[in-house]
């Protein structure tokens, strides 16, 4: 019976959780001061874009959805560093190398969490 439930609204409640989670991202790579969290810079970057691309998974359901969607999330943040620059941030390369293994592994993770419930797509 959970399966049903999940399979039905799993991905529809990743589609509307995906779009604030970008903008909040965003913002925090974008913004001049960003807050004073306790974390290591390149964790947090990592667990921004293994979040993001895990509820971009789930909401999408089809491998090459999410293999496309991945691919945009490592260019946004390719990008994000760029724009950093002109914020009065640094970008760094490690940066960007955190956010493409959080995607990559998010992504991952988003199928296997897709497939335990029965609602992945093998195309």
């Amino acid at each position: 019976m959970w399966r049903n439930w999940a399979r039905t609204w799993l991905p529809r409640l990743a589609f509307f959780l995906f779009w604030p989670a970008l903008a909040l991202v965003a913002w925090g790579e974008l913004t001049p001061h960003p807050p004073e969290l306790h974390a290591p810079d390149k964790l947090l970057h990592f667990l921004a874009y293994f979040g993001l691309a895990g509820i971009a998974s789930t909401a999408l359901t089809h491998r090459r959805a999410v293999v496309i969607a991945v691919l945009g999330l490592i260019a946004l943040g390719g990008a994000l560093e760029i724009l950093q620059m002109f914020t009065g941030r640094d970008a760094e390369w490690l940066d960007e190398a955190a956010n493409t293994l959080g995607a990559i592994l998010g992504g991952l993770a988003g199928l296997a969490l897709l497939r335990l419930v029965g609602g992945a797509s093998r195309d």
